[in-house]
């Protein structure tokens, strides 16, 4: 099995493949620290993992990638939120769910997720689909380990998840592709999330998130639930603000910890229906030009960005399944 998952490694070294050549990730020390720590604590041969990782390139275009936005309209939740909540993925969306509406409301009765989350989720990661990606994954994710300081703990993990996976499932581990983070499939799950939370759902005792949308569909619902996800409670409340007293709870971050009760500065609306225990985390959506929208983030809310942790990310899910719930044939 270890010889098909990284394609026939032992005959290639044989043939005098040069696994350390100037330039390539394995003959970095920090690769081989990664090299041993793999050996010593997953029982990988040291050999194979340095040939596999002269064969995996650092690519600029994934640093450039990840690299945080610098232009103020690439941080406008106007913007963010136009890329998703459009007509076309609405169409898109409303076409999957009638495509996969079985599988969607097993999903809803299971896990207890709402089917329009699901298929939003989906319709914001790839398009229903249809872009998931075309990087490899070794080269984007051992790129961000060893090439990306910032979240370079993080990357490895992924970069260990990754090899385990393939260890395990029999794949070669230079046949997936993803996004430029790493992220494969439908549902564009980590590594680390495949192992931990992707379900076969469709029966056939294989795991795919590639080409199985019900495997991705049965592994979103899975996730949020494994996350804490609150059957049939709202995700946000709308909110206004006066004075200043409200610029300390923004700077609570986006968990919810803040009683309804406690909150300064703030008005949520009666039509929210909030009790005085509720928490909630305070958010505002900026974009260029224009007043702050504030929300309430509930722990629905928080949920969702533990698929990505983005408040943008996680309101975009909500409004676009607001609309796929509306524009649904009922």
């Amino acid at each position: 099995m270890r010889a098909q998952v990284f394609a026939v490694l032992a005959g290639l070294l044989a043939a005098g493949a040069a696994f350390a050549s100037q330039g390539s990730f394995a003959a970095r020390a920090e690769v081989r620290a990664f090299i041993n720590e793999m050996v010593q604590r997953h029982g990988f041969v040291a050999r194979e993992l340095e040939y596999l990782f002269s064969r995996t390139r650092s690519r600029e275009d994934v640093l450039r990638a990840i690299a945080p936005p610098r232009e103020p309209q690439e941080r406008s939740w106007e913007t963010y939120r136009a890329r998703f909540v459009n007509d076309v993925r609405i169409r898109g969306g409303v076409e999957f769910w009638s495509r996969h509406s079985g599988i969607l409301a097993r999903a809803a009765r299971e896990h207890g997720v709402p089917e329009e989350i699901i298929v939003a989720i989906i319709g914001v990661e790839t398009s229903y689909g249809r872009q998931t990606g075309a990087f490899r994954v070794v080269d984007s994710l051992a790129t961000l380990a060893f090439d990306y300081p910032p979240r370079a703990a993080f990357f490895r993990s992924e970069l260990e998840q990754y090899l385990l996976l393939a260890r395990d499932a029999g794949f070669d581990v230079f046949s997936v592709k993803g996004s430029y983070a790493g992220a494969i499939g439908i549902p564009q799950f980590m590594p680390g999330s495949i192992r931990r939370y992707a379900v076969d759902y469709d029966g056939n005792a294989t795991i795919d998130l590639s080409n199985s949308a019900a495997d991705a569909i049965g592994s979103v619902a899975n996730f949020l639930r494994a996350h804490g996800w609150r059957r049939g409670e709202e995700i946000w409340a709308p909110a206004r603000v006066s004075g200043d007293a409200h610029r300390a709870l923004l700077e609570a971050g986006i968990r919810p910890t803040i009683p309804v009760a406690d909150l300064r500065g703030v008005e949520v609306g009666p039509a929210a229906g909030l009790a005085p225990t509720t928490r909630v985390a305070l958010i505002a959506l900026e974009s260029p030009g224009a007043e702050p929208e504030y929300r309430l983030g509930l722990e629905n809310f928080y949920v969702l960005t533990r698929y990505n942790r983005s408040s943008l990310y996680a309101f975009a899910v909500a409004d676009l399944a607001a609309a796929l719930r509306a524009a649904r044939p009922r």
